[in-house]
Order: C-alpha cells, then sequence, then structure tokens
C-alpha cells in the first residue's frame, strides 16, 4: 500500500494530527494546560480529552458498535461544556488520548473504508444511513484540523510559541 492510496494517506495525516496536538501542548505548566484563554471558556488539557473522546465515540462506540463506559465523560452533558476534574492529571489525560487512539488505529486496520458504522452510537439506523468508514475518519481530520488550529492560537496566547 502506498501513500497516495486514500486509506494509508488518511491514517497518515490523522497521526500527524494527533502527534501535532500532544506537541502544542507539551511543556506548558500544569497552570497553563488548565487556563483558558477564549471566551468559550475551554482549556487546552479539556481540548485533549475531548479528542479522546471523539475517537472513542466516532471508532469504538459509533463504528464498532463497541458498549464503552462514558462515551460523553468530555462533557458536562451531552453537548454541553467539555470538563475535566481538577484530580485528573496531564499524564492521565494524554496517556487517555494514546490509548483512544492506539484503539481507534486497530479498529481502522480491521475495517475497509466502504464498511458502514454498527450504531452510530447506540442508534439503530438503517445500513443506508450509517456512515462508512472513509465519512467518519473525514470527518475525524476535520475534527483535528479544527482543533489544532484553536491550540495554536491558545499556545501563542500562552506562551508565544507559534507554529510547531
Amino acid at each position: 500500500m502506498t501513500l497516495s492510496a486514500p486509506d494509508a494517506l488518511m491514517a497518515a495525516y490523522l497521526d500527524f494530527y494527533r502527534s501535532t496536538v500532544l506537541r502544542k501542548l507539551d511543556g506548558l505548566s500544569d497552570e497553563e494546560l488548565r487556563r483558558s484563554r477564549v471566551p468559550s471558556g475551554w482549556t487546552p488539557l479539556e481540548l485533549l480529552k475531548h479528542l479522546a473522546h471523539v475517537e472513542m465515540r466516532w471508532l469504538r462506540w459509533g463504528f464498532s458498535g463497541e458498549d464503552v463506559k462514558e462515551p460523553w465523560g468530555d462533557m458536562e452533558c451531552r453537548g454541553g461544556r467539555w470538563r475535566v476534574g481538577p484530580e485528573e492529571t496531564f499524564e492521565e489525560v494524554r496517556r487517555f488520548f494514546e490509548e483512544q487512539c492506539d484503539r481507534s488505529r486497530a479498529v481502522v486496520a480491521a475495517a475497509r473504508w466502504e464498511d458502514r458504522a454498527a450504531t452510530l452510537g447506540g442508534k439503530e439506523l438503517p445500513e443506508e444511513e450509517r456512515p462508512a468508514l472513509g465519512w467518519i475518519l473525514f470527518h475525524l481530520l476535520q475534527e483535528y484540523a479544527r482543533h489544532t488550529g484553536h491550540l495554536d492560537i491558545a499556545r501563542e496566547l500562552a506562551d508565544g510559541n507559534t507554529g510547531e
């Protein structure tokens, strides 16, 4: 398989963004990881936890149909504000993020681009209404691209670092 194949290209871009998100957070103090610099109030650590849950929701819960304990555990309530408890450390959230990314890679490796989501998060939908893996991966890519841009701004405001 070459990097020009859509599935290989998508996997490479997702891994690029996954590592970029972590690189943007490296070196920030605990205070900066928990500090919001934007009017909406999210913090860099909350964003990392959100991305871990995005991986879980779309690929394990939605695509594979796995029973997951807290698919919306990154939010105060479904569709609500992101949250990280004061007892949660950066190392714990990072480890959770990395575990979800590893599990996502395994789900993708075991499926085909055109395979359809099993349940899309417990919803009973006709097969033709469930998104294909390719669609889900494109959705994840745009989610990462958007949030990596958010982290660019947060990092620049925190300590002046840009474009890393």
